[in-house]
């Protein structure tokens, strides 16, 4: 990831007819701030950046956020159901992955790479509980596509939570889908 230099910063604020005044107030930064690092004299802490970040790409109409992004109704498993029903659904529905919920809370995956990847032979007996990765990401509705692609670099999925409730999922697949739409002619 390329980090925009002071240099950047000031250039797309004034191609976006922003004032210093007007950047710092959408990134809930001071103006002084702001002038500091345009003119290279404070190295600014990452969350100030991508705050900073975050705020032109607003400007400029292209910021996605989590709601814009994810699939919904998600599809899930609970993790007492067994691995041949789980990939019959997965088959059905064209999905390479489901998330393991109960009683409204993620658990973790199940992919079918971490199925094919299980010595047992009788996988297809065993719970998804066995087989399932532990690890999720939940993220609020208004998340930046900036996060959701950094817990995807560790993630195969992020899944979209509001009010305690999981409402969507968000893969590689949905960034480059929306990323592509962005940037075809209409």
């Amino acid at each position: 990831m390329d980090l925009p230099t002071s240099e950047d910063l000031r250039e797309r604020r004034n191609e976006l007819g922003l004032t210093q005044s007007d950047l710092a107030e959408r990134a809930d930064v001071s103006q002084p701030l702001i002038a500091r690092i345009e003119g290279g004299d404070v190295d600014p802490r990452l969350s100030t950046l991508r705050r900073i970040v975050n705020a032109l790409q607003e400007a400029e109409g292209g910021l996605l956020h989590a709601r814009e992004l994810m699939h919904s109704p998600v599809v899930s498993v609970e993790p007492d159901e067994s691995v041949r029903e789980t990939t019959e659904l997965m088959d059905t529905k064209g999905y390479s992955q489901l998330p393991v919920i109960r009683d409204g809370a993620p658990l973790g995956l199940i992919s079918m790479s971490s199925i094919r990847q299980q010595a047992d032979e009788n996988v297809g007996d065993l719970p998804v509980a066995d087989v399932m990765s532990e690890s999720t990401t939940t993220v609020e509705p208004a998340e930046t596509i900036a996060d959701i692609e950094s817990s995807l670099d560790h993630n195969d999925a992020v899944l979209v939570k509001e009010d305690s409730e999981i409402v969507g999922i968000i893969t590689e697949a949905d960034i480059a889908r929306k990323k592509s739409e962005a940037n075809s002619p209409e």
